[in-house]
């Protein structure tokens, strides 16, 4: 296995190596499928190591970014039939898997742990949505763009922070509870943040977006926290083909947004980039110092970090569909959503080793 993991970084390195020179010398367009290739075969070669396994997701999604970039057309039309129709029913699918990994439980763990629950929610719609309207204002992106960044710190927290959480031997029940929360509040909160953040840069239809939101995400997670406390255990195969399903249709929806957006990617992709990692460490910097502040034990403020520092990149992109933008104010969403995979995966491996305290800091 060793070998096999090192034998990848190597295949990979001279992928990367023989692309580099490629560019070089101006043959761009022939660097396509080496660029698959090198995030394939490292997305493979990730798995066979416990130590980078959680980084493998990251380049599958890194994959299907470069296949929107270098193929636009393939995924743009296809006899007559837009294919961004997909997006919406692709997420609501996604959106269906998250309630099936939940349950009941998830809300009432509220009233277990109500104070990291409140400081959790209140970390997640502060900073995150405050820290994009900075990095909009002293950036100068053309503005749908702009308001997408906004849009992304808006969002609640995603599901994989609660993998991260579970990986970084943080309190995994919070995780899913603050998740779970968050995501119930976003119809109320989310349009609220946007028409007060970037109503300036975009025209916001506050009520508009709340049904957005309740059609794409909560009906769709309604229906799986019923389907799971319906199947009540009796389908084991489903919490096995879920996680997979969604994965897949979470790197077809990137495929999609990809190709529809990719000559603005081309045009300020590298900033972008640039922005999400900022946004994304204020995320988890200030997200555990701020419950660290607070008095929380270093194992939740571990938990608040990853929730605030992972957003709901599938939501932002559906709502981005649904205002009509999807190829400028998704971008954002694209590039934040691979990003924080990768680095939440790093954060979460350095955390697994380092046992955390359970002193409460003053």
């Amino acid at each position: 296995m060793k070998k096999a993991f090192r034998l990848s970084l190597v295949f990979a390195l001279i992928l990367a190596l023989i692309v580099i020179g490629m560019f070089y010398t101006g043959n761009f367009a022939a660097t396509g499928p080496l660029v698959l290739v090198f995030f394939i075969v490292l997305a493979v070669g990730f798995r066979l190591n416990p130590l980078t396994k959680g980084f493998s997701f990251g380049m599958v999604i890194f994959a299907m970014v470069a296949l929107g970039m270098y193929y636009p057309s393939l995924f743009i039309e296809y006899q007559g039939f837009h294919l961004s129709v997909l997006i919406i029913p692709l997420i609501q699918v996604i959106m269906f898997g998250m309630g099936t990994s939940m349950s009941i439980k998830d809300f009432i763990g509220v009233a277990r742990m109500p104070k990291g629950v409140v400081i959790g929610v209140v970390a997640q719609f502060s900073i995150m949505p405050v820290v994009g309207y900075m990095l909009v204002y002293y950036s100068h992106l053309p503005s749908e763009i702009a308001a997408g960044i906004i849009l992304l710190g808006c969002a609640p927290g995603g599901m994989a922070s609660n993998v991260m959480a579970y990986l970084a031997k943080a309190n995994l029940a919070l995780s899913i509870t603050l998740t779970a929360v968050s995501t119930l509040l976003s119809p109320f909160l989310t349009p609220l943040l946007m028409k007060i953040l970037a109503g300036e840069l975009i025209e916001i239809n506050v009520l508009k977006m709340m049904g957005d939101i309740i059609k794409m995400v909560i009906i769709p997670i309604g229906a799986g926290l019923l389907v799971n406390k319906f199947l009540d255990g009796r389908a084991p195969w489903l919490h096995q083909m879920m996680p997979k399903i969604c994965m897949v249709v979470i790197g077809i929806v990137i495929v999609l947004i990809t190709a529809t957006g990719r000559d603005s990617l081309l045009e300020v992709g590298l900033l972008l980039i640039l922005l999400a990692l900022i946004h994304n460490t204020c995320g988890f910097t200030l997200g555990f110092w701020f419950a660290r502040l607070v008095g929380m034990k270093e194992r939740d403020c571990r938990t608040v970090a990853l929730e605030v520092g992972m957003q709901n990149g599938g939501m932002a992109l559906g709502l981005a569909k649904e205002m009509g933008r999807v190829a400028t104010l998704g971008l954002a969403g694209i590039i934040f959503s691979s990003l924080h995979n990768v680095t939440g995966s790093i954060l979460a491996s350095y955390w697994h080793n380092r046992a955390p305290k359970d002193n409460i800091y003053p």
